[in-house]
């Protein structure tokens, strides 16, 4: 199961997804968006913007809640964007709050992030790296490891604040500690299970889990009594989840000047304007602080409260928190034992690329037959026609993703029906104006669809039909109706569509065969007459014989107007009504 959990009985082949996923990272198979766990940053575009909820994140509270009702040790990490994202009176309560849960303790992930800075401030001593990215954010690394692998060497080769708060804590509490992550982030959940650092972190939770389960329990953290964080004050380290926080504790913590310039830089598009420049060389002797979410981590991509403004939680938290650092000394305690160091690796994927004529061919099965063609307008999800050509080759797009060419091939489709169809075609809305109108109808009605269409179907038949089939949304089939005004017999068929709020029909001319119906019920009935005159001269002479014989014609004249009947009955069948 991955984080994000596609419900494919959801999607609803809009492409959202695909055209705000800066990456590319879905794929459309069988008309439905599935994401590329291989190509994926995790930086959550998909599951905010889905109109249809066809994305949701998959969970570990139950097996949090697991944890603690066997009794284990259970300690939280909280990351210190709950400074601006949960409701408290004091930091303390948010603690004492986090323990009526069960949890053993709960520490601040800022002391894993002072024990980082301590980290980029001796790279940033030691002087030997080109420029040096930030490792903070999953995101970026994922970012950079899949598509620009070229700037692995940039990364700094240094875990996050998440595992090395886990490292710290399993060494205080023992490795048998079960340590749970508590932040905004998404991409965590990826980043506690790499096999990189996968024994740091057992769980990760979002706000979201957390309040939820908090109302479930009826605690109210600001009703709760304050239970101080006793270990060490992270101090300027809080500021790590704001823009320009790892900068800011950086230039607290440095003893001296360096020779790097030093800038920040968030949101994924800016993080990939950021990565091309790098990789055409342009960029030079810098320490770079890069957050995939807008704002850094304040507002991560599972904080669903809209009312939560980045920009304020940003100002409240640097008024807050204090801008100085940790004393060397008890960063060197904190330091003692926990492994610091990661190795970033080249994860781009090898996808196959397809040859010029193979483009052109698949360009040109959606009309695309020449550059002037290629509208690239971006419906796709793709910015470039070719680019989702290249798409389709690989197996991420389908043809029938491009909204222009469906549309152009509909529209020619239902222009061919309208066109050819033999059966009158006609489609009326609430008001019985013609929306549609076939062209065979002329032959019929002596309208012609341009005139038709201007007009109401009143103008021209009877909407009786058509009224109660709009007002019972029951359908009518098969019925034969006249229209001598017209001298012709129609075979009536009449729908309700209710997405597009019309009534659709069709006629089916049968005049011929109602017209040879009456003529073979004429012959009948002359047949019919010709027998009764018979039958009348042969009584004649039956009563002559039969007052000779003393025998009664009652038998035989009611076996003949029988069979008489009997044939008008059948005439009747097919009369036209």
């Amino acid at each position: 199961m991955g984080i994000i959990d596609f419900k494919a009985t959801k999607c609803k082949h809009c492409y959202k997804c695909v055209r705000n996923c800066e990456v590319k990272a879905i794929m459309v198979k069988d008309g439905r968006a599935e994401i590329m766990e291989d190509k994926c940053i995790l930086c959550g575009t998909c599951l905010q913007i889905c109109p249809q909820s066809a994305k949701t994140l998959n969970s570990d509270l139950n097996v949090v809640k697991e944890y603690i009702l066997r009794g284990e040790k259970v300690v939280v990490s909280i990351a210190p964007s709950y400074m601006g994202l949960l409701k408290y009176k004091t930091i303390g309560q948010v603690k004492a709050a986090l323990k009526k849960l069960g949890f053993t303790d709960v520490r601040e992930t800022s002391e894993g992030a002072v024990l980082v800075t301590e980290e980029y401030t001796r790279l940033l001593r030691e002087g030997t790296m080109e420029n040096i990215i930030t490792t903070c954010c999953p995101s970026v690394n994922d970012l950079i490891e899949i598509y620009y692998p070229q700037l692995v060497p940039y990364l700094a080769p240094v875990v996050s604040p998440m595992i090395a708060h886990g490292r710290l804590l399993k060494r205080e509490y023992g490795p048998d500690t079960k340590v749970v992550f508590l932040g905004p982030c998404l991409a965590k959940k990826k980043e506690s299970q790499d096999t990189r650092h996968e024994d740091c972190i057992d769980a990760v939770l979002n706000f979201n889990d957390i309040e939820a389960w908090l109302q479930d329990n009826d605690i109210v953290i600001a009703e709760c009594e304050e239970e101080p964080f006793d270990r060490i004050d992270p101090k300027v380290n809080r500021l790590y989840p704001v823009s320009n926080g790892v900068v800011s504790s950086v230039l607290a913590t440095e003893g001296r000047v360096d020779g790097y310039r030093k800038f920040y830089v968030h949101g994924t598009k800016n993080c990939i304007d950021l990565c091309d420049s790098m990789a055409r060389g342009e960029i030079k002797g810098c320490f770079i602080e890069m957050n995939n979410c807008s704002g850094g981590c304040i507002k991560g991509p599972t904080v669903e409260d809209e009312t939560i403004s980045r920009f304020k939680v940003k100002l409240d938290m640097e008024e807050a928190i204090p801008k100085a650092p940790v004393a060397p000394k008890v960063v060197a305690g904190l330091m003692e034992g926990v492994e610091m160091e990661k190795i970033f690796t080249d994860h781009s994927p090898k996808d196959p690329r397809p040859t010029e004529e193979q483009i052109q061919e698949i360009l040109r099965k959606t009309g695309k037959n020449s550059p002037a063609d290629e509208l690239n307008c971006g419906a796709c999800g793709y910015p470039t026609c070719r680019e989702k050509a290249v798409a389709v080759f690989q197996k991420k797009a389908e043809l029938n993703m491009c909204i222009p060419f469906m549309h152009d091939k509909a529209e020619s489709l239902a222009n061919l029906v309208m066109e050819t169809s033999p059966n009158v075609v006609l489609i009326v809305d609430k008001d019985m104006k013609i929306m549609e109108y076939s062209n065979v109808g002329e032959k019929y009605f002596g309208k012609t669809r341009s005139e038709a269409l201007s007009m109401y179907l009143y103008e021209f038949i009877d909407p009786v039909d058509f009224q109660w089939v709009y007002d019972t949304h029951q359908n009518i089939h098969g019925k034969k109706v006249i229209y001598p005004e017209y001298n012709i017999a129609m075979l009536q068929n009449i729908v309700y569509i209710e997405k597009q709020d019309v009534v659709l029909a069709t006629f089916i001319d049968i005049t011929r065969e109602e017209e040879q119906a009456k003529a073979d019920y004429d012959k009948k009935l002359e047949t019919i007459d010709l027998a009764q005159r018979v039958i009348h001269k042969q009584m004649m002479v039956a009563q002559e014989i039969a007052g000779l014989l003393g025998e009664t014609t009652a038998d035989t004249k009611t076996t003949l107007t029988r069979l008489c009947s009997s044939l008008l009955e059948e005439g009747s069948e097919s009369e036209v009504r």
